[in-house]
């Protein structure tokens, strides 16, 4: 069995979902005609890596199958496949904060945090008012542009890019295009960091 009795996944399970991510990637892949080196430069992922992902032999992470699920432009539940527990349903609901939509995508109150945030064309008039607070905050855009003033940076960030910075860090985040912008974001207390990057070194 694969499951309990109350459904919960099992130790055998979660082997088996990670066992199946690689032919899935290589099916996605070739069902796209993208040789490797193609979706290398796509992802920002070494080759290397791809195959050993393809072939099993490296495990999926979190920063390796975001920028691919991307690529290939499938959500990121249908690249791992998990098989349902229970109620398969993600209940979520949008909470409103000022003119922004968030979208709480854990239930936890502690610890590491993942939300998603959609941020309205245009920002408050005037100069960007910078804050600072206990934590660790890590930003993946999904579409749109992002303006993050973080001390002395000003930086746009566009769609795959990534920020990740100590909240202690005077800073200011805010869409001054005149489409919606949309983000990912994992929130933890100081200390703890999400350990993903935009575009993993390679490894052989």
């Amino acid at each position: 069995m694969t499951h309990d009795r109350e459904g919960r996944i099992t130790a055998r399970t979660t082997a088996q979902v990670v066992d199946a991510v690689g032919p899935r990637l290589r099916a996605l892949r070739l069902h796209r005609q993208v040789t490797l080196a193609g979706l290398a430069a796509e992802t920002g992922i070494s080759v290397s890596t791809l195959s050993r992902l393809e072939s099993g032999q490296r495990k999926p992470t979190l920063e390796l199958l975001l920028p691919l699920a991307r690529a290939h432009q499938v959500p990121l539940d249908d690249l791992v496949g998990a098989p349902p527990t229970g109620d398969p349903r993600v209940h979520l609901k949008a909470e409103r904060h000022g003119e922004r939509v968030v979208i709480p995508l854990t239930k936890r109150t502690g610890g590491v945090r993942s939300f998603k945030q959609l941020i309205p064309p245009g920002s408050p008039g005037g100069e960007p008012t910078l804050q600072t607070h206990e934590g660790y905050e890590w930003l993946y855009v999904l579409s749109g542009r992002l303006r993050l003033v973080l001390g002395e940076h000003d930086l746009d960030l566009g769609p795959g890019e990534v920020a990740e910075f100590d909240t202690r860090t005077p800073h200011w985040v805010g869409n001054v295009t005149d489409q919606v912008t949309e983000v990912l974001c994992l929130y933890g207390p100081q200390g703890e960091r999400a350990h993903v990057r935009s575009r993993p070194a390679a490894r052989s």
